[in-house]
Formats: C-alpha cells, sequence, structure tokens
C-alpha cells in the first residue's frame, strides 16, 4: 500500500460504521523489552490516540476499545491498581482533547465496581462529550458480552413479571433493544492484536456478523497504517449475512 490515506483510496460508504477492537499484547509487548507489564499498558495509551484520531479522520461512525473485561479482575492486584490509575488519568487529561474533536465518549460496562473517584471522572467525562456529533467512542471497562446480554434478559423478566410483555412474544429484537450500546450499530469489523484469535467475551451479540481480523502486532505498535490494513482487508471481503454469494452478486448487478 502507498502512504495516501484510505479515504483517498475507498469510498467512505465502504468503510465499517462500526470498529471494535481487543487492545491485547500490552505485558508480552513490556517484557519483551525487559520491563514490567504496567509499562506496556501505558505505552498503549499512545496506540489508544493513534486509533482513535485515523478512525475520526476517515468517518468511522464508532469505535468501541475493549479496555478492561469483567475477567480482568483476576489479574495480579498490582496491575489491576496501576490500570485502574492510568484509566483515571487518562480520563481526567483527555476529556478535554476528545471534546474539541467532537467526539462522543461513552464508558460502557458495569461501572460500580469502580472507585467512587473514578466513577466521578467517569460522569464527568461522558456529561463533557455528550452532545457532540462526531465519533462515538466507546471505552469498554468491567465489560463482558455475556454480562451485557444477561442485563437484557433480566430487564425482558422484570418486563414479563410485570405484564408488559409476555414470554412467548420475545424475539431478538427485544433482546438487541436492551442491551448497552442498543443505539449504535452492529459491529462490522473486529480487530485484535498480539496473534491470539478468540474474541474472549467482547460483544457476543453485537459481533454475530462481524468480520474477525487478526494481527501479529501486539497493541502498543499498533498505528494509523496498521488500522489502515485491517480497513483495507475489510473493504475486500464479501459480507453475506447468511446468503449465498450469487445472491449477493445478484442484489448488486
Amino acid at each position: 500500500m502507498t502512504e495516501q490515506t484510505l479515504t483517498e483510496q475507498l469510498p467512505a460508504d465502504a468503510l465499517p460504521k462500526h470498529i471494535a477492537v481487543i487492545m491485547d499484547g500490552n505485558g508480552r509487548w513490556a517484557q519483551e523489552r525487559g520491563k514490567a507489564r504496567v509499562f506496556g499498558h501505558k505505552a498503549g495509551v499512545d496506540a489508544v490516540k493513534k486509533t482513535v484520531s485515523e478512525a475520526s479522520k476517515m468517518g468511522v461512525k464508532v469505535l468501541s476499545l475493549f479496555a478492561f473485561s469483567s475477567e480482568n479482575w483476576r489479574r495480579p492486584e498490582e496491575e489491576v491498581s496501576v490500570l485502574m490509575e492510568l484509566f483515571v488519568s487518562v480520563l481526567s487529561r483527555e476529556a478535554k482533547r476528545l471534546h474539541k474533536n467532537n467526539i462522543q465518549l461513552r464508558i460502557v460496562g458495569d461501572t460500580s465496581r469502580f472507585s467512587s473517584r473514578l466513577q466521578s471522572k467517569i460522569a464527568d467525562a461522558e456529561a463533557l462529550t455528550q452532545h457532540n456529533t462526531g465519533l462515538v467512542l466507546n471505552i469498554c471497562a468491567n465489560y463482558g458480552g455475556q454480562w451485557d446480554i444477561v442485563q437484557a434478559v433480566q430487564q425482558l423478566a422484570q418486563d414479563v413479571k410485570d405484564g408488559v410483555l409476555a414470554a412467548n412474544e420475545i424475539v431478538e429484537q427485544d433482546i438487541a433493544c436492551r442491551l448497552t450500546m442498543a443505539d449504535l450499530p452492529d459491529v462490522d469489523l473486529m480487530i485484535r492484536t498480539s496473534g491470539e484469535c478468540r474474541i474472549s467475551n467482547f460483544m457476543l451479540w453485537q459481533m454475530a456478523y462481524a468480520e474477525l481480523y487478526f494481527t501479529d502486532c501486539f497493541w502498543p505498535d499498533f498505528d494509523e497504517q496498521a488500522l489502515r490494513d485491517a480497513l483495507y482487508w475489510f473493504v475486500h471481503r464479501e459480507r453475506r449475512f447468511g446468503c449465498t454469494g450469487a445472491q449477493i452478486h445478484a442484489a448488486q448487478a
């Protein structure tokens, strides 16, 4: 590929509306350099900035970053503590920059387990950017795809109990509209760094028909060109949504 931006090569309507990223490999990136794992997490913040900036420039509508899963609490206490402090400092430092660039920030997940200080920072950052009309940036923290579906089903169960809905009338859309990102398009492209080839309980419902892109690049090394490479791969995929290739070609004719 040339150094031209992808938007100069491909029409905007070919790009994914919603990109989800599993930012993997921070710890291994640091260990390869003889550093503590937390050094990799700090380096990963720069990759986040590059990815958010490039996605916004390209006109991507939604970018969802898997920052901290509900399973990550099992990690060593020191690492979790550093991650939480890093989260606070980045929110404090970057919220105004996101606002200046018309980016709407949402923290998605069960934030009740976070400290009151972090919850306050989250509330402030979301309030500052809530009316912005550019890229929607979801930072998924203490999030899990199974948790998301469970909380949606709990709402459904309450509606059935209250007589709002009959159990035998429940359809897929009744669950979809109760998920945490119900007002956003489903994921078109999922990117995972570091060479691991799994989705790790991330946005299970929303990724039902996503294209899955795996790269050996560790997250701290993921930059603008790496994102363009993933998008170039995406636009050359044939998305079938359960149809045959022949049906897709006939519909496009």
